[in-house]
Order: structure tokens, then C-alpha cells, then sequence
């Protein structure tokens, strides 16, 4: 299958007509789990390092890589398997939890805007500003934490959330930044497959809390905000990608080829030397061949 098949079904760069509903969690575009899906996924993370390594040298571009979903949707997994083969001096992970008093102390971009990646790296966000849209929309309480003027804090205030977010990504695109992101769509019936297996086998019990299974309980809650969020925020410059997340082997394939894409239209290139840097050269090996008649 060509790459586009990949990306087209699932990418959202305009939400004025996004439905959730209309994109299903356990699509595998025909596809089964086995051999031809893990060795294109194998050849393409050897494809992605190649690139990584050429965006790395020639030092222009950054690329930022959003993860959002609800919890066991398979992000850490996403993180792990997808970029096995990139270099990690040139990728940073960022995992972004409850912000720290000192981050609730400024604005709610301003502990992202510290971690985004620099000309030549990925970076990769596990959760991000969008939490800001999600999981403070959904608990009320939280909002009343954050350090807001009480006047601020209107009927308008999503709204203006969005916009702020839009406003930011075109900034992250016109100085070099190019944003992906991915909504991890996962199914109500395979999050508590997930979380059964994970209090079934004793190894993955930490990866489960109480605190997961309430979230749970807002579920609806939850799609609301993703859906207002992807409509909202679903640009062009930094469209959103709707990932079928009940098949963890096709979540990662999926996400895999997006990226390829975008590096690959970057069409990042190793630096080539001028005349000059070539003289310097030159005499430098001139000195090291003397060095070893010495």
C-alpha cells in the first residue's frame, strides 16, 4: 500500500464537519497483525533514522509530535516502538503530568513553549498544552487551581483556549516548527480489556491506578472535549491525526508513517561545504598525514 493510504483516512486539517463518531477505533484499513505489517513498520523506522539523522546535520528544521489519548491507548508504546531506530541525541521526550506550582504560576503555554524542540531535533510531547482543553475542561476543579483572574474566566473561555493554541502552532510554523498531531483512538470496551490485563498480570499492575478507572467514569465527558478540541484545532499547518487505537501493531504503523511523511517532505539534506571549508579540510588531512611520517 502507498503511504498516502496511511495518512489520508485518519488526517483532520479542517474540524468544521469532524464527528468522532464517524472514525472507527479498531479500523485496520484491511490489514492484519503479522509479518507484511511488521516489516513495513521495521522498514520505515530504518527509513525515519536515515532522515532523523539529515534533519539532525543540517540543523533547520524541528519537528514536534503530539500524543493525546485517553489512558492505555498505547502512547508510551507509541514513543517506544516508533522511534526505536532515531537517535536519541537528536529526540526528546517530554511527558507532561499535574503541573508543578511554578508552572501554574504562569500561562498554560508557557511549560510547553521550555520543551519544544530546537532546529535539527524531534520532539516528542506524551500528553501536552491540549490536557489544557481535556482534563481541565472535564474537572472544573482544576481550572480554579490555575491562577486565572476570576474575571477571566467566562463562558467564552474554551474558546478563547483554541484560538490561543491556533495562534501558537502558526507561530511553531513559521519559524520552522512543524507540528503533527495524534489522537490515540481508542475504544471504551478495549481501555477495560487493557485495564483487566494489566490487574491480571502482576508486572503491569503499576501501570494502573484508582485514579484511571474514575476517568473512566467520564468517558463521555471526555469524547465531548476531544471532538470540540479536533474541531477547533485541526489546521493545515498543524492537522490533527484521528489513529484507529484498538489494534496497538496498526496505531504504530500509522504513526510511523506520518512522521516518514513529514520528514521526507522536509526533504532535509547533510550540509555541503564551500570552497573554503573544503581548503580547511584539505590542510587539516595535509597535517594529520605528516603527522604520521613524524
Amino acid at each position: 500500500m502507498k503511504r498516502a493510504k496511511f495518512i489520508k483516512p485518519f488526517r483532520v486539517e479542517r474540524g468544521k464537519h469532524f464527528r468522532l463518531k464517524d472514525y472507527d477505533p479498531g479500523e485496520t484499513l484491511g490489514l492484519e497483525a503479522g509479518k507484511e505489517s511488521a516489516e513495513r513498520l521495521q522498514k520505515g523506522i530504518e527509513e525515519m533514522a536515515e532522515l532523523q539523522g539529515r534533519l539532525y546535520a543540517q540543523g533547520r528544521w524541528g519537528v514536534l509530535v503530539i500524543l493525546q489519548a485517553m489512558d492505555a491507548a498505547g502512547k508510551d508504546g507509541v514513543v517506544k516502538h516508533v522511534m526505536s531506530g532515531v537517535n536519541p541525541q537528536g529526540c526528546q521526550v517530554h511527558a507532561f503530568k499535574e503541573p508543578t506550582p511554578e508552572e501554574l504560576d504562569h500561562d498554560f503555554l508557557w511549560r510547553a513553549n521550555k520543551c519544544l524542540p530546537g532546529c535539527g531535533y524531534i520532539g516528542i510531547f506524551n500528553r501536552s498544552y491540549y490536557e489544557e482543553v481535556l482534563v481541565v475542561r472535564v474537572h472544573k476543579e482544576v481550572l480554579e487551581k490555575e491562577h486565572i483572574p476570576k474575571s477571566l474566566i467566562t463562558k467564552h473561555l474554551w474558546k478563547e483556549r483554541y484560538e490561543d493554541i491556533n495562534s501558537f502552532e502558526r507561530h511553531l510554523a513559521r519559524n520552522g516548527v512543524v507540528v503533527r498531531k495524534f489522537f490515540l483512538n481508542l475504544s471504551k470496551d478495549e481501555q477495560k480489556a487493557r485495564f483487566l490485563d494489566r490487574l491480571k498480570e502482576p508486572e503491569k499492575n503499576w501501570k494502573l491506578s484508582p485514579a484511571d478507572v474514575r476517568e473512566r467514569g467520564r468517558w463521555d465527558d471526555y469524547m465531548t472535549a476531544y471532538e470540540e478540541m479536533i474541531t477547533h484545532t485541526a489546521t493545515e499547518h498543524a492537522p490533527w491525526y484521528v489513529v484507529p487505537a484498538d489494534n496497538k501493531w496498526f496505531t504504530r504503523l500509522v504513526v510511523a508513517e506520518v512522521i516518514l511523511d513529514t520528514l521526507e517532505k522536509l526533504k532535509p539534506e547533510y550540509p555541503t561545504l564551500d570552497a573554503e571549508q573544503r581548503k580547511q579540510l584539505a590542510a587539516a588531512r595535509a597535517a594529520l598525514a605528516q603527522e604520521h611520517r613524524h
